[in-house]
Parts: structure tokens; C-alpha cells; sequence
């Protein structure tokens, strides 16, 4: 009886593992595409192929390690999991092929400062204004900061995501979720009409920068510079709205 509960407990623990690497196996194969679309926004300036294929390596290395560390009995979306994990393994391989320049660097500074100084939400245009920094350079600037250092700004994605870990059955994590989604449906709404278009065919319809593109009749690069700062704007939005009841506290405390 003994050798039967040993094998019965051996062939429990095959069958777990097995199964465990299909799931495994399935959560890659149905994710590669969406490595493409984190990679679209990211490798915009990168001409050589050589160079992208690595970068899309890495992504697909970043999306495996998620998917082995993945447990759906968490309460968190795959992608959203795997989302961090993709990016960071994509902006350590950038960082090797497009080293950023002392000009670059300097307007990170220029507006990281600014941004500290200005009370939520910040423009692009108060950025430009408070630098001196042309329209257009903020926008560049804006993009190479979410290379330099993800976690300091973060971009759309990491704003959402950090608020959709969401333990089962837990009533005050579904109510959060459901006020930020309300909160973006707010800070979406009030983009310009060409920003709404270009994150609805992004997140919604899931096209990469150069199907929208071609879509909307732009270049990639334009079309990368125009999420930026709608990405940018949503941010500052929530962050406002976020941060507003922080500060009547204090106010009425005083």
C-alpha cells in the first residue's frame, strides 16, 4: 500500500508540473504579439533590424520569466503581471544599443525640475515654457525618460497597472479599480480628438505605432511622440485627482 501512495503521489506531482508547463507554454504563445506592441512604443528610433530583433528577444525573455512566476491566484491579469517584466528586459537591451546623449541628459534634468515645481496637472506646454525647451524636444525628452528611469516616470501603463492587483473577492480593491477606471474614462475623454483616436487604436484595437500609422496617415516616430504626450496628459490627470484629497486634508488642517 505504501508503494502505491508513493507512486499515486509521484504521478500526482508529474501531472501538476506537466500541467503547469502547458499553462505555462500557453500564457508565451498567446502573449508574443503583445511583446510586439510594448516594443512598438519603445523602438520607434531604432533602424537597424538586427537591432530590433534583439530588442524583441529580450522582450520574449522578460515575458517567459513572467510567465514561470506567474500565479493567477493572486487576483492579477497576466498582462498586467508581465507588463513590468517585458519593458524592463526591453529598456536593458536599449540601453546597450542607444547609449543617451549629455544634451539628453541635461533636459531630463531641466524637466524633472520643473515638473516638481509645478502643481498637478502639468502641461507639456508649462514643461516647454518653464525650460525653454521647445514643443517638440519635451515630447523626445519625455520618451527618453521612460528608458533612463522607468520607475521615476512612469508612463500609462505603470499608472493603471499599479492599481489593477486586485486580490479575489476583495470588494474595497474591485471598488478601486472601478474608480480608476472611471478616472480614465474622464482623462481620455478630454484629449484632443487626434490623441483619443491614437490610444483607442493602441489599447483598444491593439495596432502597433506603425498600423496606426498607416491608419492615420503619419510617421511612426509622430505617431510615438503623439502617445507620449497623451499617455503624459492622462497621467497627469490621474495624478491630479489623485493627489487632490491628500491636499485638502492638509489645507484643512492648517
Amino acid at each position: 500500500m505504501r508503494d502505491l501512495a508513493n507512486n499515486f503521489s509521484y504521478a500526482a506531482a508529474s501531472y501538476r508540473n506537466a500541467a503547469k508547463t502547458c499553462e505555462t507554454d500557453n500564457l508565451v504563445l498567446d502573449n508574443v504579439g503583445y511583446v510586439g506592441r510594448i516594443l512598438s512604443t519603445m523602438a520607434v528610433y531604432v533602424r537597424s533590424e538586427e537591432a530590433r530583433e534583439n530588442l524583441q528577444a529580450a522582450g520574449i525573455l522578460g515575458l517567459v520569466e513572467a510567465a514561470n512566476k506567474y500565479e493567477p491566484s493572486k487576483g492579477t491579469a497576466f498582462r498586467t503581471f508581465a507588463f513590468p517584466r517585458i519593458r524592463g528586459a526591453i529598456i536593458d537591451e536599449l540601453r546597450k544599443l542607444t547609449p543617451v546623449s549629455q544634451r539628453v541628459l541635461g533636459q531630463i534634468s531641466l524637466l524633472r525640475k520643473a515638473h516638481e515645481n509645478l502643481e498637478p496637472p502639468v502641461t507639456a506646454e508649462q514643461l516647454s515654457k518653464h525650460t525653454g525647451l521647445e514643443l517638440e524636444d519635451v515630447y523626445q525628452t519625455l520618451e527618453a525618460m521612460r528608458f533612463i528611469d522607468p520607475q521615476d516616470w512612469n508612463d500609462l501603463h505603470s499608472v493603471v497597472h499599479g492599481s489593477w492587483t486586485t486580490a479575489p473577492d476583495d470588494p474595497a480593491r474591485e471598488a478601486e479599480r472601478n474608480e480608476m477606471k472611471e478616472l480614465l474614462a474622464e482623462g481620455i475623454s478630454q484629449l484632443p480628438e487626434r490623441e483619443r483616436l491614437v490610444i483607442s487604436l493602441y489599447y483598444t484595437e491593439e495596432l502597433n505605432l506603425a498600423e496606426i500609422g498607416a491608419v492615420i496617415d503619419l510617421s511612426e516616430s509622430r505617431v510615438s511622440r503623439i502617445l507620449a504626450g497623451a499617455r503624459f496628459k492622462i497621467g497627469e490627470f490621474l495624478r491630479s485627482r489623485l493627489e487632490t484629497p491628500e491636499r485638502e486634508v492638509s489645507e484643512n488642517d492648517d
